[in-house]
């Protein structure tokens, strides 16, 4: 994986962070903040395409945009800026190896941005499902010795 790549990933954190702040912070609008976004980072891949090799031209602002959709969730919903940032990033994976299958479909990038965010608002119920567990052995546990005395 090359140095492009570790940019793409930046890029979709930063994205999805950035977009959220527009939206929550700013009271910019989920819509307009993702818009937002996606213009500023399309116009600076039109405008200075020199800056950036060919496959970051092409592939810069189908990321950026993506990632944009993950920061448009209600705060009510998501309000950690790590783990939209971590949305992001999974977003990247995401369109890394599914982009291929995405050509000439409409709504590839917000289906992938859905699927990050899904794999992100999964850890806390995941964490807190251990937290149960482990709590449930150490109540057998300790009905097992009181029994035993």
């Amino acid at each position: 994986m090359g140095i492009e790549q570790y940019i793409l990933f930046l890029v979709g954190g930063v994205s999805a962070m950035f977009t959220f702040f527009l939206h929550v912070d700013l009271n910019q609008g989920p819509v307009r903040a993702s818009s937002l976004v996606g213009v500023l980072v399309g116009v600076f891949v039109l405008v200075c395409p020199d800056l950036l090799s060919p496959y970051l031209t092409q592939n810069l602002p189908l990321v950026c945009f993506g990632a944009s959709f993950i920061g448009m969730v209600s705060s009510k919903v998501l309000s950690n800026y790590f783990l939209i940032g971590f949305s992001g990033i999974v977003f990247t994976i995401i369109f890394f190896n599914t982009s291929s299958f995405f050509n000439g479909f409409g709504g590839g990038l917000g289906s992938a941005a859905c699927i990050a965010l899904l794999v992100s608002l999964s850890f806390p119920l995941i964490r807190k499902q251990r937290k149960l567990q482990k709590r449930g052995l150490q109540i057998k546990r300790h009905r097992k010795s009181k029994g035993n005395n």
